[in-house]
């Protein structure tokens, strides 16, 4: 067992090898800029992040083709994460209800600390191995199921500890790191290192890698809801109009899908219960509600193949 003192010069060691930590010569002067010229270099910097997670395009791909099928046999799509990592999976998962009109349980989001730790920092909660395997275990992770670890050093024990259990158990196991050669993309059968390099702040991963997580997220569910049929010509059509500026989109687009007004939209989202889905299908084929909802079952949520089978 390593000494407080060694244990320090090797931690210490470990993170000085990270692009994520290291400092660059022309940040000195950050505190002697303008405003506007704070602006533009974080600008710049920020610039970079999407150059850098299109170099990780073959990894995503392989990331979302996987989580797409296991969606497909009724699996589940779980972020695991610690601080601003941990919160991204959070905030990910939680929209992708409203959006995609899914079960909660489909795409959940575990933080490390537990629900106190997406407003407050819970301190040691990243370095908790133990605690990982308990909130897996807490759902009942199941081969059928995607973890998807999120980490900008690519070394937090929680990170890494929930991957390795997750392959044990046989779940899809991704790896979202802002480092290359990551201690959670070796964990993972997918890596997706999107490396972004020193931080406009040093240390401060918040900042670009923070962004480069977003957009990788981003793309997981949002390329796995429109692989499942969640979209229509661009369009979300499994969306919850659960307020009164979800229901007044829900009929303007129908109405533009179907190039009908917007009685005609707002009647055909009557007889189909409010779903855009299936008021578009009503309105492609003229078929009934009854025949329409079970060409939809058939098609899996296809609403191209519904309509191509009722026409």
């Amino acid at each position: 067992m390593l000494d407080d003192s060694s244990r320090f010069a090797a931690l210490l060691a470990e993170l000085s090898g990270l692009t994520t930590e290291a400092q660059t010569a022309d940040r000195g002067d950050l505190d002697l800029l303008d405003t506007i010229d704070l602006v533009r270099a974080m600008n710049t910097e920020d610039r970079r992040v999407p150059e850098a997670v299109a170099a990780q395009g073959e990894q995503i791909a392989l990331a979302v083709d996987g989580i797409t099928e296991r969606f497909r046999r009724g699996g589940r799509l779980i972020y695991i994460g610690a601080g601003t990592a941990g919160r991204i999976g959070v905030l990910d998962a939680s929209e992708c209800p409203p959006t995609f009109g899914t079960d909660p349980s489909m795409v959940v989001g575990v933080i490390a600390g537990g629900e106190q730790a997406i407003r407050s920092a819970v301190e040691d909660a990243e370095d908790d191995e133990e605690a990982a395997i308990a909130d897996l275990e807490r759902l009942s992770l199941a081969p059928g199921d995607t973890v998807v670890g999120i980490s900008a050093s690519g070394r937090t024990p929680y990170v890494v500890s929930g991957l390795v259990h997750a392959r044990e158990v046989g779940a899809l196991t991704v790896a979202i790191a802002a480092n290359a050669d990551s201690a959670i993309g070796a964990a993972a059968e997918i890596a997706i290192e999107v490396v972004t390099g020193p931080e406009f702040i040093s240390g401060s991963t918040r900042l670009k890698s923070g962004t480069a997580q977003k957009l990788v997220v981003n793309m997981l569910t949002t390329l796995s809801m429109i692989k499942l049929g969640k979209t229509y010509r661009g369009v979300m059509v499994d969306l919850q109009a659960t307020n009164e500026k979800l229901r007044v989109r829900s009929v303007r687009t129908v109405a533009q899908l179907a190039g009908v007004g917007i009685e005609e939209a707002a009647e055909a989202l009557g007889l189909a219960d409010g779903s855009v889905k299936l008021a578009l299908l009503l309105l492609a084929t003229g078929a009934d509600a009854s025949a329409a909802a079970h060409a939809l079952a058939e098609a899996g949520g296809i609403l191209r193949d519904a309509i191509r089978a009722l026409n």
